[in-house]
């Protein structure tokens, strides 16, 4: 019998259900590996004192804005080509939550305001345009998500995420 009459077995639905669950295991777990290996320098714990004034006009002072309920704390920049795919999820999931947002070394605050007006943006942005508060919070990527809940860090994530893997790092804080 040659090879050519050996029927191979086709494969159902189970077994490409049981595939992509390994795959979608295996895509979580290196997220997950190389948000701790990225992170390792970001603050934990209590998070650094954070009030100022966004370009918005606001007064922000995140310790108490995180007494209430948790705050999505997005670092980015408008330069940054990943920002560029996270920030309308973020402009979306700032509808249902709290956001401070920073803006690492992007100009004047005039130009921020610019940029979210292009782009119709509505979270709140903190400008720093010499990286002063990004060096205090220990940020070296762009962009980076951290959920503050009562003054302390419980999630950090670098580069992409989806609205989905927001709402959950809230959720479960």
């Amino acid at each position: 019998m040659t090879d050519e009459n050996v029927k191979k077995p086709k494969k159902g639905w189970g077994s490409h259900l049981k595939s992509g669950a390994i795959y979608i295991l295996l895509a979580f777990a290196l997220g997950w590996g190389v948000d701790l290996w990225r992170a390792q320098s970001i603050a934990s714990g209590k998070a650094p004192a954070l009030v100022a004034t966004s370009v918005q006009g606001e007064q922000v002072d995140l310790i108490a804005m995180s007494q209430e309920k948790p705050v999505l704390v997005y670092f980015w920049a408008t330069w940054c080509s990943v920002c560029t795919t996270v920030s309308p999820s973020v402009n979306f999931v700032s509808d249902g939550m709290q956001v401070v947002s920073i803006a690492l070394s992007s100009g004047s605050e005039e130009r921020v305001q610019q940029y979210l007006n292009a782009k119709d943006y509505d979270f709140t942005v903190l400008n720093d345009p010499k990286a002063v508060i990004s060096r205090t919070w220990g940020i070296s990527l762009t962009p980076t998500l951290i959920v503050v809940d009562k003054g302390e860090i419980t999630a950090v994530t670098t580069g992409f995420t989806s609205p989905f893997g927001m709402w959950a790092r809230m959720l479960l804080s």
